[in-house]
């Protein structure tokens, strides 16, 4: 199982530390955003240490074909109300697709974007727009994945069907792909219990070939909810049995699982978490357990 959590950039050892947080928590895969989510703040590429990272995550099972990058969240290609901010997430966007390539991953997700009120066709069409000028010239080897969102406010691709339209109108849809998200899948309205379902869903209308990653989170919220609240494996309304399953399932054996549940008390609980669900049972004391980390 490729499996890992979302772990931080912090300097002086940027990349390394990432990579050596990730094995910590018995990790073979991870995430990162290249700066702050907030901001445009970033630090040059040259200071992450990038060959003592792939060198050691060469000896620890985590190579960077197994390292996902995040775009930041201030990135809206939806916004048609204020150009500025457009433009903004399109020449930030070009930038990020290049720092993927420098440090040398092949995955970039992306919030697709949210409308602002001006309706979803326009804001669809504005995302393709945005796409097409973010990705010219782009690393070939590079996917943009787009995030299936939960729906909040006036977000796009909280539907499958948005998803397809992005990719089938875009002039590099070749490099689009998705990144499942079961937290925002169930605050959409999918049925992340009957998984196979959901799939076969999915595969009909984007195609199974298109995913490149999913997030393993579970949710405060009831199904269709559209909030997007995170919860820890097994404490939400998803629970520990599904998403084992969905870490566990054949069809998704070689994509790479990522973590984005909430820290317990200051504690990241990844450790904890991925043990659980590589051996199959829940603890119900895990959260005390993660209190209790020194």
């Amino acid at each position: 199982m490729i499996i890992g959590s979302h772990v931080s950039l912090a300097a002086p050892d940027y990349l390394l530390h990432s990579l050596q947080e990730a094995n910590s928590y018995q990790a073979n895969a991870c995430m990162i955003y290249t700066g702050a989510p907030q901001n445009t703040r970033r630090v040059a590429i040259d200071k992450f240490k990038v060959k003592e990272a792939v060198a050691y995550g060469k000896e620890h099972d985590l190579t960077m074909d197994h390292v996902i990058v995040h775009a930041p969240y201030i990135i809206n290609l939806a916004n048609t109300i204020n150009l500025d901010t457009f433009q903004l997430g399109v020449d930030f966007l070009k930038q990020e697709l290049d720092r993927v390539r420098q440090i040398g991953a092949k995955i970039l997700v992306l919030h697709p974007g949210a409308h602002v009120k001006q309706g979803e066709e326009v804001g669809l069409q504005q995302i393709v727009k945005g796409l097409n000028l973010a990705m010219e010239g782009m690393d070939p080897s590079i996917h943009v994945a787009l995030e299936t969102m939960a729906g909040k406010g006036t977000e796009l691709g909280y539907r499958f069907e948005q998803l397809a339209y992005i990719i089938s109108h875009c002039q590099y849809g070749d490099q689009l792909s998705i990144c499942m998200d079961t937290c925002h899948l169930n605050d959409a309205g999918y049925d992340v219990a009957d998984f196979d379902a959901l799939l076969e869903k999915f595969d009909q209308t984007i195609g199974l070939d298109r995913l490149d990653c999913i997030h393993i989170n579970d949710s405060k919220n009831e199904k269709g909810a559209r909030k997007d609240r995170h919860a820890n494996i097994g404490f939400g309304t998803i629970g520990y049995d599904t998403l084992h399953k969905v870490v566990h399932h054949p069809l998704l054996k070689d994509i790479v699982k990522i973590l984005e549940t909430p820290y317990v008390e200051g504690h990241p609980p990844y450790r904890y978490e991925i043990a659980m669900l590589k051996n199959g049972i829940f603890e119900p004391d895990v959260l005390d357990k993660i209190k209790e980390e020194k």
